[in-house]
């Protein structure tokens, strides 16, 4: 995994995708692939339930995980030092705001919690903006990637972040 020096060139100035305490090692590769379909940075926010090098993170990424942008964030402070007064937007079933009913910013960081517990409180209030994605009755939850997917797509369509 490169840091920064991609193949794939990010876009500057596009919302990117921060995983909180990942524990699922599928799902991190799928958003790196995610990530570098769409030109943009994944932010990995440890300590991570599976090492870097664990062979689900590499079949769920393939090839692209060479091609990826992806930065490490030792712990929750270190992102937050990093972050700069850049908007966080948490992706949670506890928001009552719908997703597609806000307008985003071209450098959003769109946050997603940990699988298997989401984000603590403290990571709640923290955020600049909690969003959930509307779901049939009983439904509980989406897979974190796809839900990465649907609120990043909903994103870039706002802000022209497509290239074409």
């Amino acid at each position: 995994m490169r840091s920064g020096g991609a193949a794939i060139r990010v876009s500057a100035g596009m919302a990117e995708l921060a995983l909180y305490e990942p524990d699922i090692a599928g799902n991190t590769g799928t958003l790196i692939r995610l990530c570098v379909c769409l030109g943009t940075t994944l932010h990995i926010i440890e300590p991570a339930g599976f090492r870097m090098d664990d062979t689900a993170l590499k079949r769920a990424g393939m090839d692209y995980i060479d091609l990826a942008s992806v930065r490490r964030h030792t712990n929750w402070a270190a992102f937050l030092d990093w972050r700069d007064n850049r908007r966080l937007i948490l992706l949670t079933t506890k928001a009552e705001t719908a997703y597609n009913g806000i307008a985003y910013r071209s450098d959003d960081i769109l946050l997603l919690g940990s699988e298997s517990s989401g984000v603590p409180d403290h990571v709640h209030k923290t955020a600049d903006l909690s969003v959930t994605i509307p779901m049939a009755t009983g439904a509980r939850s989406l897979n974190v990637a796809i839900a990465g997917a649907m609120v990043l797509g909903e994103a870039m369509r706002q802000t022209g972040g497509f290239v074409g």
